[in-house]
């Protein structure tokens, strides 16, 4: 069996573009996706990239990358706000499946262009589903309204790339996500076959993608995460109890309600610590929530360690007492599946496919998105409740194996592929 991906990252390949890098080369679901299957098929993934770079091969996958076209014109694009892709990358991609000639074709995500190959194909091409961006869209002004859509980011200094790229706002990022989920929407109305793992990619891709066809198939993840078991360590009365969080510069991502939770625990007098993962003393988003929650904005106990490696993550999480997920639109954050498999104690917000991740009571505690309150009380439910933490985690890293198995989810997304191939009526 021959497959080609269309994938956003480079998978397995960006070992062999940046060798050992920390933080570039820490793999991802698909890296590990890639490390698995690679061996029981022949396996071809394109990518977009920057720069011209030609085809190569790396383990035991071909890799294509596909050129995006000048980066300069692709910049002056976008700071005209034109984000809809262009026709030519259609041309591209078919050029690659042409090149390749797959026996099928399978599209990582919805968030690139790759859905153009729609319809311009007679190979069977079937989609996962990451996120959403009809959705994300839909949902993007859930933590903030429109008050700070406008609001730049600090200036960096580079005055070529400042007046090429213009300085970040939100708005331009509702802009650019508002025009490519209309390219969503147009083509999966042509999608015939779909992999989702939650109720609500299921329910979403039944009206957005009323012809195709739904499969279940689970995600990999990163390989630290399967090594590594959380345990809850006595700490001395002074010591801050730890709240964790890996999220990122996003306005839909509920930094704003993690940052009012912080101070609300604060001002009941609970010694806590909220560390986050992915965000910045200078990111956009850590800037704007100080100005609307002002003087709710937390004074003390919030640490902000930006981007880090899985082995950095990992550490971090594993000297924390619980994790918490505070988005207002997610599918399967693969950030809570990482808390859940270490065994992690963990509360989320019950936003998107979240509620098919985790059940509220029995493996963490789901709340309403966007209220701070609730979650600083959930928070010290679980900071009081030792035993509860405890059997929580337990029962979060239990559902984790099972549903992250590498064999199984190997194993299930062959026989989906098998299954479209032979035009069976039941997955196997």
């Amino acid at each position: 069996m021959k497959v080609l991906w269309f994938s956003n990252t480079p998978a397995t390949g960006i070992e062999a573009m940046y060798g050992p890098n920390p933080l570039r080369a820490t793999g991802g679901w698909l890296y590990a996706l890639n490390k698995g299957i690679e061996n029981k098929l022949e396996l071809h993934v394109a990518f977009q990239h920057p720069y011209k770079l030609a085809r190569f091969r790396h383990g035991n996958t071909s890799f294509h990358p596909v050129y995006t076209g000048n980066i300069l014109v692709q910049r002056l694009r976008e700071r005209l706000g034109l984000y809809r892709p262009r026709r030519f990358l259609r041309e591209s991609y078919l050029r690659v499946v042409k090149d390749v000639q797959p026996d099928l074709i399978h599209i990582h995500g919805t968030e690139s262009p790759y859905l153009m190959i729609l319809g311009a194909t007679d190979i069977p091409t079937v989609i996962s589903i990451q996120g959403n961006l009809t959705v994300c869209s839909h949902k993007y002004c859930a933590g903030f309204h429109g008050r700070h859509l406008h609001v730049p980011a600090s200036h960096n200094g580079a005055l070529l790339r400042s007046f090429l790229l213009g300085r970040k706002t939100y708005r331009r990022g509702m802009d650019k996500l508002r025009q490519t989920a209309e390219v969503e929407r147009t083509y999966l109305q042509k999608a015939q076959h779909i992999i989702g793992r939650t109720d609500w990619d299921r329910r979403i891709t039944s009206m957005l993608a009323p012809k195709s066809r739904y499969f279940l198939g689970q995600e990999l993840l990163r390989g630290g995460f399967y090594d590594a078991e959380w345990s809850q360590k006595g700490a001395p009365s002074e010591a801050p109890n730890i709240i964790f969080t890996t999220t990122g510069d996003g306005y839909f991502k509920g930094f704003e309600t993690l940052c009012h939770s912080l101070s609300i625990l604060r001002g009941a007098g609970l010694n806590v610590e909220w560390r986050v993962a992915g965000v910045s003393e200078n990111s956009l988003i850590n800037q704007i929530t100080r100005r609307e929650l002002g003087t709710a904005y937390p004074q003390e106990g919030l640490v902000l360690l930006g981007a880090l490696d899985e082995h950095e993550l990992i550490k971090h999480m594993l000297g924390a007492n619980l994790y918490v997920m505070p988005s207002h639109i997610e599918n399967s954050p693969n950030s809570l599946c990482e808390a859940m498999l270490l065994g992690m104690p963990c509360i989320a917000t019950d936003a998107g496919g979240t509620g098919s991740i985790l059940t509220n009571n029995q493996d963490g505690i789901l709340l309403q998105d966007g209220d701070p309150w609730a979650m600083a009380g959930a928070v010290q439910e679980l900071l009081a409740d030792r035993d509860r933490s405890m059997r929580y985690g337990a029962a979060a890293r239990e559902r984790a194996i099972i549903r992250h198995n590498r064999e199984t989810v190997v194993s299930s997304l062959m026989r989906i592929y098998e299954t479209i191939l032979t035009g069976s009526k039941e997955v196997a």
